[in-house]
């Protein structure tokens, strides 16, 4: 009757948490399929990977557009740094820079 018993507590655990898991894979497959991804195997191996020449031109394309932002992030980070040092410098200090420059401008 215990085993009986103790069958009774774990069942719902069990079922919860096998319903759970095939719920996220379910989730997984569905969002890999819309976004395009390819699907894995037991082992990890995409089953249907994508070689066509339109798939090699997109990540051509990808691949410049993320070295076109790297290099504005990059430059975006310079001019950031410029102005917290201009925030962060004495007054004093920004004055005379500024007095420097204009002094070179006339």
């Amino acid at each position: 009757m215990e085993a009986a018993e103790m069958l009774m507590r774990v069942a719902p655990v069990l079922v919860t948490l096998t319903l759970i898991g095939t719920l996220g894979w379910v989730a997984t497959t569905w969002l890999r399929i819309k976004n395009g991804y390819p699907l894995d195997g037991s082992w990890g191996q995409a089953l249907y990977p994508k070689n066509d020449q339109e798939t090699v031109e997109r990540v051509r394309l990808l691949s410049q557009e993320n070295a076109q932002l790297r290099a504005e992030l990059g430059s975006i980070k310079d001019r950031l740094a410029n102005v917290e040092r201009i925030v962060t410098d004495s007054a004093h200090g920004l004055d005379r820079e500024i007095e420097a420059l204009r002094g070179r401008t006339n």
